[in-house]
């Protein structure tokens, strides 16, 4: 048995659309001149709301106001966000041998709305947001104090640089997916205990690691 936590947006849920949509909306709200483009977000050494808004030329008095507007925009959405292909099935699988959960910098709610959404509610064990404290190296450790055993497996599974030096701080396997929010070469750069391409490829590593 091993301990798997999930980063969500990018990694679970497909919300790039939603990501640069939402950030357009709260600057035009805001009354900020900038035009957001894929690269505000694929680019950040942080993967965070407030990261976001700070690439998104939103001025430091205003970007908690940022944070709040666009984690809303996702909770009033009339559904919640795809999940990328297979992902459903894999962690229907995972979670018949292992712990799940989820360590995210959005709010704990869009994320709890999502897995009902999709019937994964049941089989995810703890979801860690952005409105519980504590950094996501101290949200890691804190899953692995309470769900994982001495001795036992850690993985983080994330899409960002933030994702995989979170999982080193916190002294446990980072496993990088390249369908998410950064670009390849930023994620190689990261240099992740391990790097997949697929969702099936993710399956096949994490059935292999927690076996030995």
């Amino acid at each position: 048995m091993a301990l798997i936590l999930f980063d969500f947006d990018g990694v679970l849920a497909d919300t790039l659309g939603d990501m640069l949509r939402f950030a357009q909306e709260v600057c035009n709200e805001l009354g900020i001149q900038h035009l957001v483009t894929q690269g505000d977000l694929s680019n950040l050494e942080v993967m965070s709301f407030a990261e976001y808004g700070r690439a998104c030329e939103v001025p430091e008095q205003m970007v908690e106001e940022f944070v709040c507007r666009c984690t809303r925009k996702f909770g009033a959405k009339k559904s919640p966000p795809a999940i990328f292909e297979k992902l459903d099935e894999i962690v229907r699988k995972l979670s018949a041998s292992h712990i799940l959960g989820v360590v995210t910098g959005n709010t704990k709610q869009n994320v709890k709305t999502f897995l009902v959404e999709h019937e994964l509610d049941d089989r995810i064990r703890a979801v860690y947001g952005v409105d519980s404290p504590g950094s996501k190296s101290e949200k890691i450790s804190l899953a692995q104090t309470q769900f994982a055993v001495e001795n036992e497996a850690v993985f983080m599974v994330g899409d960002s640089l933030s994702d995989i030096r979170a999982a080193r701080q916190a002294g446990v396997k980072s496993i990088a997916v390249s369908w998410g929010h950064q670009s390849l070469e930023m994620l190689i750069r990261a240099a992740p205990d391990y790097l997949v391409h697929l969702p099936q490829e993710l399956l096949e590593l994490l059935e292999k690691l927690a076996s030995n």
